[in-house]
C-alpha cells in the first residue's frame, strides 16, 4: 500500500479503513495483510509503525484480520533486495549507517507465498498475526557479503559510520541505486530497528520448506538473469489521471512515418524503448537529461524496464510510465521527470496492409508557469535529433522483426494484457 511520499502514513492508513468498510459490505470473510516486523514502542520506525496502523484499520469493519510479518523479503523486483543488490554491484567500498549491523531474519517470496496461500486452507489462522520468517537472522552486512559472493564480485568493505541519519542514507540511496529518496527515507529509517521472529506458531500450521538466505539470494538472481520478474517496486505508486487542459497552452510535436513493416512488428519495435535499449538515437542526450533528472530527486535513467520487450500497464520505462496500451495499436508514457509541467509521449500504429503501417509519435507537454514556457522553448531545438532519430530507429528495429520467424504464443510483447485508457484530453 505504500505510496511513498511525506504523507504516505495517513494515506495508508485511509486506504485501509477504505477497503475495510468496502470489505464488509462486499461479504468479505476474511482480510489478509502482509505486514512488516518489529517491535512495538517509541523507538520503532514511522515505516513499520505505518504498518501496525494499516492492521488496525484493516479491522475497523469487523471483517477478520490475518496478519503476516515479514522482515526483508528476498526476490526479484523487491524494493529492499534491489537496494542491497544495487550497492553490492556499484560500491566495491561503502560508507553506511549502524544499521548494517541490525539483525534481520529475510524470507524468501516463494516462502511469503506460501504462507499466504496457506492461511486460507487453515481456518484456525483467521483473526491471528503471524511472525514469518526464514530458518536464519543475519546482519544486512551478512546479506551483503553473501550478495556479493553470488555476484561474483570480490567482498566489499563497508564502513560503518555513526552519524549516517535515515535522510542521508536514502539521498545516498537514491543516488547509486534506481529508487528514489521517497521510496528509499521509510525503507531506511526501518532498517534501523531490528526485525527478527518473536514467535514461529505458523511454521507447524502450514509447513514448506524454508529457503536460506543464500538460496534466495541465487533463486531471485536466476529470475532476473532469465529476465521473468513480472512485477517490481517501479511499479508501485499512484498513476495520475490526464491533466486538465481546459483553457491552458498545450504544446504538440507530431511526426508522421510510413514503415515497410506490419503493424506488429512495428508495436513490438516501439515495446523496446527504454532501459539498456535505449531510444533509438542521442542516447547521450537521454543519458545527460537522466543525470539532470537524478540530482534533482526524479527518478532518472536508473530506473530502467521490468523487461527488455513485454509492457504492461503501470509499468516504468526510465523516468516514463506506461499509462496507455492496446495491443499492436497504441503506447502512451507519461513523463515522472521532474518537469515544469505535464508531459506525454504517445506512439499510435495504424495498419496500411499486411506489409506496411503508418507511426505516429506525438510528444504533448503543458507548461507550469512562466518556467515551463521557457523550458518547452529550450528543448525544442532538441527534438528534430531526439525524437526524429527516434523515429528513424524504430523503423530499423521494425524492419529487422518484421524478417524474424514468428514469436511462440504467450512470448511475445503484444499479447501482454493491461487495461485500457485512452487519455481523451491528450490524444484530442
Amino acid at each position: 500500500m505504500n505510496s511513498a511520499g511525506s504523507g504516505y502514513a495517513d494515506q495508508d492508513r485511509q486506504l485501509a479503513f477504505n477497503f475495510s468498510v468496502a470489505a464488509r459490505a462486499a461479504g468479505v470473510e476474511r482480510i489478509i495483510y502482509l505486514g512488516g516486523l518489529g517491535e512495538t514502542g517509541p523507538t520503532l520506525s514511522k515505516h513499520l509503525s505505518s504498518r501496525r496502523e494499516v492492521e488496525v484499520a484493516l479491522g475497523t469493519s469487523g471483517v477478520p484480520v490475518t496478519v503476516l510479518r515479514a522482515a526483508m523479503i528476498i526476490g526479484s523486483g523487491s524494493a529492499s533486495f534491489e537496494i542491497v543488490r544495487y550497492l553490492v554491484e556499484r560500491l566495491p567500498v561503502m560508507i553506511t549507517p549502524k544499521w548494517v549491523t541490525t539483525p534481520c531474519q529475510p524470507i524468501a517470496v516463494r516462502n511469503v507465498i506460501g504462507y499466504l496461500t496457506g492461511v486460507l486452507r487453515v481456518p484456525a489462522t483467521s483473526g491471528h498475526i503471524y511472525d514469518i520468517g526464514g530458518p536464519e537472522a543475519q546482519s544486512y552486512l551478512e546479506i551483503m557479503r553473501i550478495m556479493a559472493q553470488e555476484l561474483g564480485l570480490p567482498p566489499r568493505w563497508v564502513i560503518p559510520i555513526p552519524f549516517f541519519t535515515p535522510r542521508l542514507s536514502s539521498y545516498w540511496i537514491h543516488l547509486v541505486t534506481p529508487l528514489s529518496k521517497d521510496i528509499a527515507k521509510p525503507l531506511a529509517e526501518g532498517l534501523k530497528n531490528p526485525v527478527v521472529c518473536r514467535e514461529n506458531r505458523i511454521v507447524a500450521l502450514i509447513p514448506q520448506p524454508l529457503l536460506t538466505v543464500r538460496a534466495a539470494i541465487q533463486a531471485a538472481l536466476v529470475k532476473i538473469a532469465q529476465k521473468s520478474v513480472e512485477t517490481n517496486w517501479a511499479m508501485a505508486g499512484p498513476i495520475p489521471g490526464d491533466p486538465d487542459w481546459a483553457g491552458g497552452t498545450v504544446f504538440r510535436d507530431s511526426r508522421r512515418l510510413t514503415i515497410d513493416a506490419p503493424a506488429p512488428a512495428t508495436f513490438r519495435a516501439v515495446c523496446r524503448v527504454g532501459g539498456g535499449h535505449g531510444w533509438y538515437a542521442a542516447d547521450w542526450l537521454w543519458k545527460i537529461r537522466g543525470a539532470m533528472d537524478r540530482m534533482v530527486g526524479g527518478p532518472g535513467l536508473r530506473r530502467g524496464r521490468r523487461d527488455p520487450e513485454s509492457v504492461g500497464y503501470g509499468e516504468a520505462l526510465d523516468f516514463w510510465r506506461v499509462v496507455g496500451y492496446e495491443s499492436n495499436r497504441r503506447l502512451a508514457l507519461r513523463a515522472e521527470m521532474k518537469l515544469p509541467g505535464e508531459a506525454l509521449l504517445e506512439f499510435r500504429i495504424e495498419p496500411l496492409s499486411e506489409r506496411q503501417s503508418v507511426l505516429i509519435q506525438t510528444a504533448l507537454f503543458q507548461p507550469r508557469g512562466l518556467f515551463g514556457l521557457l523550458y518547452w522553448y529550450a528543448v525544442v531545438p532538441l527534438h528534430g535529433i531526439v525524437f526524429s532519430g527516434m523515429m528513424r530507429g524504430i523503423n530499423r528495429e521494425a524492419l529487422q522483426i518484421a524478417t524474424l520467424p514468428p514469436t511462440p504464443p504467450g512470448n511475445d510483447s503484444d499479447r501482454l494484457p493491461s487495461p485500457r485508457t485512452p487519455p481523451r484530453n491528450f490524444s484530442q
